[in-house]
């Protein structure tokens, strides 16, 4: 499996496992946990999740699937906005604690920008990091000048987690030539743009060449940029599956030439898109 090195020198698996919408019904926790400990058992041990998802409960079904597993994951978490002032971030990092059922997260960011000053939540942060309740931390959602800000208050900063795929490359005009002059790797969330890719009539054709999915091949190119880590959500063993394989595929250059024709970057930089 392709590592990528964040700036504390952690190396942490390039395809992670994401969780948004899971642990929403009651009823698809058995497979969902499955799915999380196969992951695991793949090497896909960079588990990513919010409090947001859920409203918890992604952290609380992550909780029970690595109980007896913790020195195998990395877990990130991240923070909403309207709890991350100094006391809120921190009162929010411990309640994700209890449902993760852990006593520190590995990484732990602010998942977009809201109405607290950016200086006091990264004061939180650091707060976090001292009392040894998270490791490290680092954003999601931010920009170019928003990442300008957040380094100017603290060099720490570990990850910019950002929607990125084939049909969201805007990034790359200013945002992602900031994070590698920084070094500060990319955290690439729908990474197959909620499934919308996998209709793509040229994807398909590459992957059909290929013998792959177009999932596999849209995982494929992320993983072939620098510094990049994919957070593909997986919800039940085949899947898993199917995702950690994109891990094994080294596109040729004639493959990264018909996606970059049918998927062509903006000729200009577009605001920060999110989802």
């Amino acid at each position: 499996m392709k590592t990528v090195t964040l700036p504390s020198g952690r190396e942490v698996p390039a395809l992670g496992f994401g969780t948004w919408k899971m642990g929403e019904a009651r009823g698809h926790r058995p497979r969902e946990i499955a799915a999380l400990q196969h992951g695991i058992d793949l090497g896909m041990t960079l588990i990513d999740t919010a409090e947001m998802y859920g409203e918890g409960g992604a952290e609380e079904l992550i909780g029970e699937a690595i109980q007896g597993r913790r020195q195998e994951v990395f877990l990130v978490s991240k923070v909403y906005p309207h709890n991350a002032t100094r006391k809120g971030a921190i009162a929010a990092c411990e309640r994700s604690l209890r449902r993760l059922r852990v006593e520190s997260i590995d990484l732990y960011l602010l998942h977009w920008r809201g109405s607290a000053p950016l200086a006091e939540t990264l004061d939180a942060f650091a707060e976090l990091k001292d009392s040894g309740k998270i490791a490290s931390f680092g954003v999601s959602n931010f920009d170019a000048s928003d990442m300008e800000e957040a380094w100017g208050l603290s060099e720490g900063v570990e990850t910019d987690q950002i929607l990125y795929n084939l049909s969201r490359r805007s990034v790359e005009h200013d945002l992602l030539p900031w994070l590698r002059n920084h070094h500060v790797p990319v955290m690439a969330y729908s990474p197959v743009e909620q499934g919308r890719l996998l209709r793509n009539r040229d994807l398909a054709r590459v992957a059909e060449r290929r013998g792959a999915t177009p999932a596999q091949i849209a995982l494929a190119w992320l993983l072939a940029q620098p510094d990049v880590i994919a957070i593909p959500k997986s919800a039940d063993a085949k899947h898993v599956e199917e995702n950690r394989a994109a891990a094994d595929l080294a596109l040729t250059a004639e493959e990264l030439a018909a996606l970059d024709s049918a998927f062509p970057r903006p000729k200009k930089s577009k605001p920060l898109e999110m989802l």
